[in-house]
């Protein structure tokens, strides 16, 4: 599609401008979408050296081997979600990896809570796996959302978005709610809440799995 644009000298001399003005739902979903991705991955993968050496003494070595497994693991698991986001379509594995990770934060901070080596080891390894069936199919959900001419600039803005307002403060939150209410619980409602804004914005979002993407917004 891509070379046939400029084959067909179809390109967009401004496609930030123009997107922004013709498809701005789709890039505010796009960033809304990847709450329930960002702030949780950050919590699963940075907050938690944190809490664990700080709050629960826990060995930083100890912690660094089970996320290090859990990235391992993620090696099957992204591209197995985006393979069944294929068969089952990219907004519902979309939705059940946000319905997923809304519910194993509980679960998450429940294990680690009891500072048992075997059971944070076991919350830890499988934490990614909610982050993964969104990961999965999240590039070709967000990409295929936007027309081909403004395809590579609405998936950029949507995108980077979420990592100013889920990514980035994800670990920052987590610490202001520990230090106000001296429980992991309190951080896995805010990653429930995160989860709740994702679902939203995966149901308003189009799925174009098996489709065709090639429309022009002015075809």
């Amino acid at each position: 599609m891509f070379r046939q644009l400029i084959e067909t000298k179809r390109i967009e001399k401004a496609p930030i401008i123009e997107v922004i003005k013709r498809q701005p739902r789709e890039i505010i979903l796009s960033a809304c979408l990847r709450m329930a991705e960002q702030a949780p991955f950050y919590i699963f993968t940075a907050f938690i050296f944190a809490y664990a050496t700080g709050t629960l003494h826990m060995s930083r070595d100890f912690i660094l081997t089970s996320v290090l497994v859990a990235s391992c693991l993620s090696f099957i698991s992204i591209p197995l979600s985006g393979h069944i986001s294929d068969l089952i379509g990219r907004k519902k594995m979309y939705l059940i990896g946000a319905a997923t990770v809304g519910v194993f934060g509980f679960i998450y901070f429940g294990l680690i809570d009891t500072a048992v080596p075997a059971l944070v080891f076991i919350a830890i390894v499988l934490s990614l796996i909610p982050h993964d069936m969104q990961y999965g199919p999240q590039a070709a959900l967000i990409a295929e959302a936007f027309t081909p001419r403004l395809r590579y600039s609405g998936s950029s803005l949507g995108y980077q978005l979420a990592s100013v307002i889920a990514g980035g403060p994800a670990p920052l939150i987590a610490t202001a709610l520990f230090a106000a209410y001296r429980s992991g619980y309190a951080i896995a409602i805010y990653i429930a809440a995160c989860a709740v804004i994702s679902l939203v914005a995966a149901a308003m979002m189009p799925d174009y799995t098996g489709q065709d993407i090639s429309m022009e917004y002015d075809d």
